[in-house]
């Protein structure tokens, strides 16, 4: 009997650092993309895999995802004695999304650390892993995806993507046997290598699947890159004592913890809407044309 994925777990407690000084006093997860905040793009996305529980792990800095994802009597009031009812639906269905909860990673320790946090509120179950500043836009959600691979493997499966090997160093990197088209069994994971020893392009992007063995070995874990516990050094340990694999996430996956990242999502997004598409076309077009016609003189 295969076990279902109800449970997945959102690393919040970062810092933000490559978007200072906007990320002060405010989460990176909270950047708008056109009319959302990231991170419910990437709970929908939870929701849409078939995930009822999302454990957020928050820190100092973050009340505005919960108060994002809480009901406020006080907005539907208003919005309801102004009639904007299309509106109230909308604030009224991100209350409903799923059902959240919240718990403290006390210090900065790593993702590992963070994923350990919300050990007692997974217990025993399989798991997803879901990075709140990464969106990825492909024609089927990439956790669910996931899921799919983790119920015929039956074993951890780690979201990647192939990257420019100039991008190597700043990404945990898999390589193993290839089963079949985008699935792999993971023989080796090095967090952030060098160019030259990297054992392939793939690198993990922050989506997983993963089964609660996990939580004994990041219990042990010592610190790897940047004096963190390192999730991949983690699941390295376990890929000695079970199989574990490796799928090529279909999608185009957004960095909006980036600057570059975040504005060319911006752009994707806006493109994509059906309000403002159109004309956020035409306007990028005049831009452009603007653009080619100052170099022109």
């Amino acid at each position: 009997m295969k076990e279902e994925v109800r449970k997945a777990i959102f690393p919040l407690a970062g810092h933000g650092t490559r978007f200072l000084p906007m990320t002060k006093a405010s989460p990176k997860e909270m950047l708008p993309l056109v009319d959302k905040p990231v991170v419910q793009y990437v709970v929908e996305e939870a929701v849409a895999s078939g995930i009822g529980e999302i454990i957020m792990i928050t820190g100092r800095g973050k009340r505005a995802i919960e108060d994002h994802f809480d009901i406020s009597y006080e907005l539907e009031d208003v919005l309801m004695k102004k009639g904007k009812l299309a509106l109230l639906e909308e604030v009224r269905k991100i209350s409903d999304l799923a059902e959240i909860v919240y718990t403290r990673q006390k210090e900065s320790k790593g993702l590992g650390h963070a994923v350990l946090c919300g050990r007692q509120l997974i217990g025993s179950e399989p798991f997803a892993v879901a990075l709140g500043d990464e969106v990825i836009d492909g024609p089927e959600p990439a956790l669910s995806q996931l899921v799919s691979v983790f119920h015929r493997v039956n074993g951890p499966v780690i979201g990647v993507q192939r990257v420019p090997k100039a991008d190597v160093p700043f990404y945990g990197i898999a390589a193993g046997q290839q089963l079949e088209e985008g699935l792999i069994r993971i023989d080796s994971l090095v967090e952030k290598p060098s160019v030259e020893d990297a054992p392939s392009d793939l690198a993990v992007i922050g989506r997983y699947v993963l089964t609660a063995d996990i939580f004994e070995i990041l219990e042990t874990q010592q610190p790897g890159v940047g004096g963190e516990i390192q999730l991949t050094d983690a699941l390295r340990t376990l890929s000695g004592k079970r199989p574990i694999y490796a799928y090529e996430v279909k999608g185009h996956r957004y960095d909006t913890g980036d600057k570059l990242g975040f504005l060319k999502a911006t752009v994707q997004f806006g493109l994509k809407n059906p309000d403002l598409g159109g004309v956020f076309r035409e306007y990028l077009e005049r831009i452009l044309s603007l653009s080619d016609g100052a170099e022109g003189r």
